[in-house]
């Protein structure tokens, strides 16, 4: 009986393998699992308890993700097959990157519908859900679209380290933006010569009067660096200033947008930052990773985050975060 069970269970699963195989993208969210996990593993019930999660409910929970579901077999995972056949594409004349048909359009309605907004603070615009619930919503996502995913995946690793980390100036410019999804995050950190040893970066930051720093030089393996889905890129780069002391010690952190933001939140002239190339791969090749160049033409303008030398410490706070993802890509490919 158990057996015929497990067989019964998992028929609709190899049917959809079998669908995916012939060459129809047909992803239907594990709704069974994902309940069993808040039901019997989590305890959601006590969850909504806590002052912070007051507002909502086990039920009101599932039923986002539900939506949230629907939301993603019908829009994102159909570009799934399509979106790795013909990647995403660099326009060295330009340094622009275009994503895959469909992928725009799909990010447009991800941000209008306020799924990337979920489980941040509502004093930033989120919607103070628990955090278990982002991440059942990054398995679904993740499953259905990889490629597309990793544009959230980063941005939500961006956006915890700013709010831990940043200035109340940097949380009010930038990461209500990235909390709507209108714009997206990025994790500088290595370089050419550096590879695994991040003690080795050598990109620059030297101080200006006005407060800001000039930012030089070259970091590669960027996810979704230079893409045209949001309307500004929020790059948080590790970079040395000039007495810094070696190795990790003497790293700091800077956000180094793609576009300046004006003082009344408008968008400003086009940063000093511009995507190079983007690296041919075996797979997820919608997911653009670039190579990216900062201050060819006399410096990018960066925001340091925190004080000098710090930024190792602070970066920890989006690579955890990341590791975390990273694990929870391989529950959601598996």
């Amino acid at each position: 009986m158990a057996l015929e069970k497990r067989l019964h269970w998992s028929a609709p699963r190899l049917v959809s393998g079998l669908r995916t195989l012939s060459g129809v993208a047909d992803y239907r969210p594990p709704y069974r699992d994902i309940n069993f996990v808040l039901d019997h593993l989590v305890d959601m019930d006590e969850l909504c308890q806590l002052e912070t999660y007051k507002h909502t409910d086990p039920e009101t929970v599932k039923g986002v993700l539900e939506e949230y579901g629907r939301f993603v077999a019908d829009q994102v995972g159909p570009l799934n097959r399509p979106g790795d056949e013909q990647g995403s594409v660099h326009d060295p004349s330009t340094n622009t990157v275009t994503t895959p048909a469909g992928f725009r359009d799909a990010y447009e309605q991800y941000v209008s519908a306020g799924w990337g907004a979920v489980p941040f603070p509502a004093e930033h615009g989120g919607g103070s859900f628990p955090w278990v619930m982002a991440m059942a919503m990054q398995e679904v996502i993740t499953s259905a679209n990889m490629a597309f995913s990793m544009a959230p995946l980063l941005t939500q690793g961006a956006i915890e380290m700013l709010l831990e980390h940043g200035s109340e100036e940097q949380k009010e410019v930038y990461v209500r933006r990235m909390v709507t999804g209108e714009w997206s995050g990025t994790m500088n950190l290595t370089e050419p010569q550096a590879g695994s040893d991040v003690g080795a970066v050598r990109t620059r930051a030297v101080k200006q009067d006005d407060g800001t720093y000039r930012v030089t030089g070259t970091k590669i393996f960027i996810t979704f660096g230079e893409h045209d889905m949001a309307a500004n890129i929020v790059h948080l780069v590790l970079a040395r200033t000039p007495d810094a002391p070696p190795g990790t010690k003497g790293i700091s952190c800077f956000v180094v947008p793609k576009f300046l933001v004006n003082d009344d939140g408008s968008l400003g002239d086009r940063n000093d930052v511009r995507c190079v190339s983007i690296e041919h791969k075996m797979g997820i090749k919608a997911s653009p990773t670039c190579v990216m160049s900062y201050g060819e033409d006399g410096g990018a303008i960066g925001y340091l985050i925190g004080e000098e030398n710090q930024g190792m410490r602070y970066m920890f706070t989006m690579m955890n975060n990341a590791r975390l993802s990273v694990g929870l890509e391989g529950l959601a490919i598996a």
